[in-house]
């Protein structure tokens, strides 16, 4: 079986929620470092790498970095898919890639061995959990070969599919073959467990407050229960649309 590198895309310069990849959230901590503590223990990982760009506004995450002893790779601002494949060319040892984002600091390393088991299962180039979505947004995870990306990489030419590293992948199944990963818990993509808005902020340190403490490990069930037990903290962020970057890149092509 071959190794497994997690790449997670972080950069400082979001424009609902400038700096939010370093904003603290609890005991001084971000949601990257956050994110980069849960995601350590996914067991089906053997290296984690930061994504991030060549902007001095990242220099932050480059520090954060070498604090944590985690490897990063810097590339290109707008063209993701680039950026990907950069940090993916350094490691050439590893044939399975995960994707995930900074802005998810409540993801379950459980959900990301699961998916990562499925990909190895059905042997597909292409699996993620948002096709359609039946997790809460903020545990997507989309798993897939080396040479899928490195295909993607070559082929993709629109902007959107530079800014959205698999967006080429999944816009043809006549390519690659494609998975998704149902949540086995029911249809749960009406939660919002993402950080773009300062609602987002206000949510995910609620819930950190409530469960980090006595608990750092705690995972998707554990959210689960407080939520049931404090409905009142899903209002905090309600009514924020999922995927609002990607739709924004869609809409903005169609007037080219």
């Amino acid at each position: 079986m071959g190794k497994t590198i997690a790449i997670l895309q972080a950069r400082m310069g979001s424009s609902r929620l400038p700096g939010k990849m370093l904003l603290p959230i609890i005991d001084g901590k971000g949601a990257l470092e956050l994110m980069l503590e849960r995601v350590s223990r996914a067991r089906q990982i053997d290296k984690i790498v930061v994504a991030t760009t060549i902007d001095p506004l990242d220099d932050g995450i480059e520090v954060l970095c070498g604090k944590l002893g985690v490897s990063r790779h810097r590339g290109s601002v707008e063209d993701v898919l680039d950026r990907f494949h950069g940090a993916i060319s350094e490691y050439p040892e590893y044939d399975t890639v995960v994707r995930l984002t900074g802005d998810c600091p409540l993801h379950d390393p459980a959900v990301i061995d699961m998916a990562i088991a499925k990909f190895r299962e059905l042997r597909v180039d292409y699996l993620s959990n948002v096709s359609p979505p039946t997790f809460p947004d903020g545990l997507d995870v989309e798993v897939f070969s080396r040479g899928t990306l490195t295909c993607a990489w070559r082929e993709a030419e629109k902007t959107s599919e530079r800014e959205h590293v698999t967006l080429f992948i999944r816009e043809h199944p006549e390519m690659f073959s494609i998975a998704n990963m149902e949540n086995p818990s029911g249809d749960l993509s009406h939660l919002r467990w993402t950080l773009d808005e300062r609602a987002d902020m206000k949510f995910i340190a609620a819930v950190f407050k409530s469960l980090y403490e006595s608990n750092p490990e705690f995972g998707m069930g554990d959210v689960l229960n407080l939520l049931d037990g404090n409905p009142g903290l899903v209002q905090i962020n309600t009514g924020i649309s999922r995927n609002e970057g990607l739709e924004k890149s869609l809409e903005q092509e169609k007037t080219q």
